[in-house]
């Protein structure tokens, strides 16, 4: 997936190109239409196209706005999750005494899978081979795999507790960032579940549609050309906007504008092994690109 200085034009266009052929036809038929005499005498005063064109783009601004919203706010708490992922690690290394390896590395292990399969669960993809190897290796089996996983992070966090000397406020520490990361998973999940209103967009839809029908009667008929690029373009211009504000409204679709969950696992993965001393360091691939599992 692309970030922005790599997104085409032409991505959005495919995406409406339906509304602009049908858009266009309706120009073209609009302006022939206009030859006619009996159809020469209807005319609306400009100011009624006007100002259903204000309506509408007032209710796209607020579409554009919630939308741009719920994305920000994935990043946020996709950010949030990296901090967390890399605290608990810190905090793991502080806690456990030297020469314990063996648990570093399991935490570790364990805490990257969760965010390779966070990422994937949410945008409904197959697990990769990676995560399933791993799940089925722990035998590991439930609908909400990050779940179980930070399940299996507090489960042994106990079973190690008390024979690791670990005090009361250390494991309350532990429990606390875990907490934290299971809160980021719910926030990103009501993200994913919680739909924009279907009623918004049969309405916006609509207004753009009746727009676009009484706008050639609000034109001057003495230039045909001109009133056929115009009735065209503005409401082309309507539909590109909300089908922009209906590709951010879903953070986590699998598209070119989604929110980077691959790449910032991949960060993740990057940050824990060099805090833990792991000589398997992927490289880190180009920041331009979100990636597609």
């Amino acid at each position: 997936m692309l970030l922005n200085k790599k997104i085409s034009i032409w991505y959005f266009i495919r995406e409406i190109k339906t509304q602009i052929l049908y858009m266009g036809i309706f120009a073209v038929s609009i302006g022939l239409l206009d030859l006619l005499p009996w159809f020469r005498k209807i005319s609306l005063p400009l100011n009624i196209p006007a100002l259903l064109g204000t309506a509408v783009s007032l209710l796209l601004a607020f579409r554009t706005s919630q939308s741009y919203e719920r994305w920000w706010e994935a990043r946020t708490v996709w950010g949030a999750i990296v901090n967390d992922s890399r605290t608990l690690m810190r905090l793991v290394i502080q806690f456990f005494p030297a020469g314990e390896d063996k648990i570093i590395k399991e935490f570790a292990e364990r805490q990257i899978i969760w965010t390779y399969a966070l990422g994937e669960s949410l945008r409904r993809q197959p697990f990769s081979d990676r995560v399933q190897n791993y799940l089925n290796e722990h035998q590991i089996k439930a609908t909400n795999v990050p779940n179980a996983l930070l399940d299996e992070h507090s489960q042994r966090l106990r079973e190690i507790a008390s024979s690791k000397g670990l005090t009361d406020f250390q494991q309350m520490q532990l429990n606390d960032i875990i907490t934290r990361l299971c809160d980021s998973m719910g926030k990103c999940e009501r993200l994913k579940n919680t739909v924009f209103p279907r009623s918004y967009s049969i309405l916006l839809h609509t207004l753009i549609y009746v727009f676009a029908a009484i706008l050639p009667f609000g034109l001057d008929d003495g230039q045909l050309a001109v009133e056929i690029i115009v009735t065209f373009l503005i409401p082309v211009m309507f539909l590109a906007i909300e089908k922009t504000s209906i590709i951010m409204q879903d953070p986590f679709e699998n598209g070119p504008v989604d929110t980077p969950v691959t790449s910032l696992a991949q960060t993740i993965e990057i940050n824990i092994k060099q805090m833990t001393g792991d000589q398997n360091v992927p490289a880190k691939k180009d920041n331009s690109l979100y990636y597609e599992m």
